[in-house]
């Protein structure tokens, strides 16, 4: 057992949002009737949030360490790691992490450092974040997790569209105080399956050219894209979910000696309505106990966490001395979670 000032504490958390929603109506032009009603209750999501044109993953993550800032203006001072996870980066190179760095003007001895995960990534960036404060090598961590997945959206891909949106989180992570902190935290991979959900173009084995952009495919459900595009297999993903996600979440109870009726919240990565309602059933979880928070949002990859944490404060769910268990899953294959006592 560690003791309380060696966990991983999550001090504060800050989100922000392009200033852009798309409703359901917009999304289902030419969709027939008779799936528009399916579709929709499985996605669970009615509005998201898209980027403007030339706004970027980096600037919402500026714009939630700026509300963080606000909040704790002596976070310059005491950060001393600063960790962005991104799909959608704003350069192959530098690191996200490195720009924002300059343009917070942070301490030259901070470690600035990019982390390239998807819906797992916030549960990852707690698992380097508990660590490092662990074995001392840092006592304040800034924690940005944002995501542009609207970018790698074909307009006539129904199987993404309705999910996505883009948004980010800025989590400020210390040690743990007065019983507060991360109990425990554990990952998982899977790389055989990164088939599953990949951008097939875009990185150095396949750059994206005119002739990658003007290949489109349709496929036997009438979606579109072409290898510059997500490509989603959505019943191998939620097969995914089902088979591993239940055990895993299992394995962490029983490993710290604690029943799913023990924890007063359960957060998992906003994947979709169906998702969600998949992994209530199949942990026999009590519904009201598993927070929902994509309706008017989407998925919004590795900063649904937190972003669906800093409501569930705002709202008064989550309150000090609850037991919380965070977990993601997604693209890798991935996935991990955080028992917490928040």
């Amino acid at each position: 057992m560690t003791s309380t000032l060696d966990r991983a504490c999550i001090c504060d958390i800050a989100v922000a949002f392009p200033e852009t929603t798309v409703a359901n109506d917009t999304l289902m032009e030419g969709v027939p009737e008779h799936q528009r009603e399916l579709l929709i209750r499985h996605a669970g999501v009615q509005r998201r949030h898209i980027v403007a044109p030339g706004q970027t993953a980096l600037d919402l993550g500026e714009q939630a360490c700026r509300t963080l800032l606000a909040t704790h203006p002596e976070m310059p001072a005491l950060v001393d790691t600063l960790l962005f996870c991104t799909q959608s980066p704003d350069y192959p190179l530098p690191p996200n992490s490195c720009v924002l760095h300059g343009r917070l003007g942070l301490k030259e001895s901070v470690a600035a450092f990019d982390l390239s995960h998807a819906c797992s990534g916030f549960v990852y960036g707690v698992f380097i974040a508990q660590a490092l404060i662990a074995s001392g090598a840092s006592k304040h961590i800034l924690v940005v997790t944002s995501e542009t997945y609207s970018r790698f959206i074909h307009p006539e891909d129904r199987s993404t569209r309705l999910l996505f949106g883009d948004g980010a989180a800025a989590t400020l992570i210390g040690a743990g105080q007065d019983g507060r902190g991360v109990l425990d935290v554990v990952c998982g991979t899977a790389g055989l399956h990164v088939d599953k959900c990949l951008v097939p173009a875009g990185g150095c084995r396949q750059p994206v050219t005119d002739a990658i952009w003007s290949q489109e495919e349709r496929d036997s459900s009438g979606n579109v894209r072409s290898r510059a595009h997500i490509h989603m297999a959505g019943r191998d993903m939620l097969s995914f979910v089902s088979s591993r996600i239940p055990p895993h979440v299992n394995d962490v109870l029983a490993r710290n000696g604690v029943t799913s009726a023990a924890v007063d919240w359960f957060v998992f990565h906003q994947a979709s309505g169906i998702v969600l309602e998949s992994l209530t059933r199949l942990l026999d979880l009590d519904p009201a106990k598993v927070i929902r928070h994509l309706e008017n949002v989407g998925n919004t990859v590795s900063a649904s966490i937190p972003i669906t944490l800093q409501a569930a404060v705002e709202d008064g769910l989550i309150r000090p001395g609850h037991l919380v268990l965070l977990c993601g899953f997604g693209a890798g294959l991935s996935w991990g979670s955080v028992l917490l006592r928040w």
